[in-house]
């Protein structure tokens, strides 16, 4: 009998708790640890890449975020493209639960997988019935 591979879903929140050093942070290290070794495996939307990416522009200005852009095509993440099937989900998700859109589309992709949801952002507890989170700290 073979087990599954846990997988996990990052958000915007992760990965800028990773690069700020955060609380959160050591977790997130973690996760990539186990990723790089194939016990987990990590992945998140191309929405919540671009907000990783439009939040180091206002911080650190465009060279920042090609620089975070650069370390993250580094890391073991797999970066889901927004299809139609994903897109309504996220959809559904902001209708019923009133989540922020970007949100919607890290919480449909880890519907998708029956992955769990790494976040620190409480906006997800709107969610927290329909996808299973684990809280990195605040």
């Amino acid at each position: 009998m073979t087990t599954a591979t846990p997988s996990f879903v990052l958000d915007s929140f992760a990965l800028l708790a990773l690069f700020r050093a955060e609380a959160g942070g050591p977790r997130v290290r973690q996760l990539l640890e186990q990723a790089d070794d194939g016990r987990i495996r990590l992945a998140m939307t191309v929405v919540n890449l671009g907000e990783v990416v439009y939040r180091t522009i206002r911080e650190q200005g465009i060279e920042g975020a090609e620089q975070a852009q650069a370390r993250i095509q580094q890391l073991a993440i797999a970066i889901v493209d927004v299809d139609r099937e994903l897109a309504l989900a996220a959809a559904r998700l902001k209708g019923a639960f009133g989540l922020g859109y970007a949100d919607c589309f890290v919480a449909a992709l880890a519907q998708r997988l029956g992955a769990t949801l790494a976040t620190g952002d409480s906006d997800f507890r709107k969610v927290e019935g329909v996808v299973t989170i684990e809280w990195l700290p605040t």
